[in-house]
């Protein structure tokens, strides 16, 4: 009887030695959720700071004063945002109605462009998430509407007051003193009409990218609805312009936000929304690599520009010449020697489908930005070392941190259903995105 109670007991003790060890073993290997929320909480006030809003919250939304964003806008701008029947001005007649807003800017690329140098008209082809596009046969390569830096994203532009990399879109906050940069007879002219950095770019790229908002196509489809839905204060012969078209553009495009990646379900209180390696990383984020400093609020971006001496579009498929403004940035824009080799600080969520990062390109994965910046040697030598950023300096990150860092940055801030966000077909019945005939192969759009 003796042996049987010393043996239940020796059971008891165990079992409790056990069990305090485990839950020792899980506090030194796990983050807390309690030391990831109070270091939110010291950086940012609160994790509410860091929510996303609902994408048809749009009183939570940043908005422009003059460009409120309404239901009707929102559904309009997302048609036009993918309407190849726009592609009114190509180079080529075989261009027209084959291309849009997003060749350079779809979902199955985070909203950035499948291949190095987006490609908007003459290019020919999609493959499964962008990668497969290419130049048309038929194009040579003056003719092709390309841009000389990589295509930024659109996600998360709501908290952007200036948009592209050297800020030039944008006619109020951060751009408030670069009036003589305003070329009248440019793009930049848009800037005066005292929009904010996303209406002026989408008003101003309707030009830049061959797009034309032609009041006989209106007219003659749903648009005519849509259009008198979106502005029904505006007097037709004035609502179907660029003008309007380019707000409309906009106010869909402040909703297109990754709200559904693990991250913001986690800063929304779902506890297990993060992966034990991901809180590790998520305080790597806000602690150590430092990288808080200049990705943050919702978007995790920053309206600040630094100059990390990254190369510029390079190698054998750029189609197009590097010209010294844009390789100086923010300086090429400003004119000001300080803001020389300077670009802006880009959004973090959604990049686990980019293969091209940096303003150039230049680097292949999120591993390498981050492996890039904890070594901190600028790979670009044209870039003065006195240019470059006071941020850039060496973080000492392990190379387990940098995986750690490279895990919370790819999937916790990963929103798997950026489709949401692209319609399934177009009032004028042709393909979404681009309409070329390869491209309608691979998309299933005949």
């Amino acid at each position: 009887m003796k042996t049987l109670k010393y043996c239940s007991l020796l059971v008891i003790v165990v079992g409790f030695l056990n069990s305090c060890a485990t839950d020792q073993d899980d506090y030194i290997e796990r983050p807390s959720q309690s030391i990831l929320e109070q270091r939110i909480e010291e950086l940012y006030g609160s994790k509410e700071s860091l929510i996303l809003p609902a994408s048809n919250n749009y009183s939570d939304i940043p908005s422009d004063a003059k460009n409120s964003i309404t239901e009707a806008k929102v559904a309009l701008g997302k048609f036009l945002f993918h309407e190849t029947m726009l592609g009114e001005n190509p180079s080529r007649p075989e261009g027209r109605y084959t291309y849009s807003c997003a060749s350079c800017h779809h979902a199955a690329a985070g909203f950035q462009s499948g291949i190095l140098q987006g490609i908007g008209e003459g290019g020919f082809g999609f493959g499964n998430h962008g990668e497969g596009r290419v130049k048309a046969p038929n194009y040579v390569e003056a003719e092709i509407d390309v841009q000389p830096i990589r295509s930024p994203s659109i996600i998360n532009s709501a908290y952007q007051d200036v948009m592209l990399w050297n800020g030039q879109f944008g006619g109020v906050g951060t751009n408030a003193g670069t009036e003589a940069s305003w070329t009248v007879g440019t793009p930049k002219e848009v800037n005066s009409l005292g929009f904010e950095g996303v209406e002026t770019q989408a008003i101003a790229g309707l030009d830049v990218h061959r797009l034309v908002i032609k009041e006989d196509f209106v007219l003659n489809t749903e648009y005519k609805e849509l259009f008198t839905a979106a502005f029904p204060d505006v007097p037709q012969e004035e609502c179907f312009s660029k003008l309007y078209a380019g707000l409309a553009i906009a106010a869909y495009e402040r909703t297109v936000l990754s709200n559904e990646a693990p991250f913001q379900k986690w800063l929304n209180g779902d506890n297990s929304a993060m992966s034990t390696d991901e809180l590790k990383g998520a305080l790597l984020f806000f602690d150590k690599g430092q990288c808080y400093s200049c990705h943050s609020g919702p978007g995790l971006n920053g309206m600040e520009f630094h100059a990390l001496g990254m190369n510029d579009l390079a190698g054998e498929n750029v189609m197009t010449v590097i010209d010294e403004a844009t390789k100086k940035g923010r300086g090429g824009f400003t004119g000001n020697s300080e803001d020389n080799y300077k670009f802006k600080t880009p959004q973090l969520y959604n990049l686990l489908d980019v293969e091209f990062f940096g303003h150039g390109g230049s680097l292949k994965s999120v591993r390498d930005v981050i492996s890039y910046k904890n070594n901190a040697v600028a790979e670009n030598k044209e870039v003065p070392s006195s240019n470059l950023s006071e941020q850039f300096v060496p973080l000492n990150l392990t190379e387990d941190e940098i995986d750690l860092l490279t895990l919370f940055v790819e999937n916790s801030l990963y929103d798997p259903n950026l489709k949401r966000y692209q319609p399934e077909s177009l009032p004028s019945g042709n393909c979404i995105i681009n309409a070329d005939s390869q491209s309608s192969i691979d998309m299933g759009c005949m």
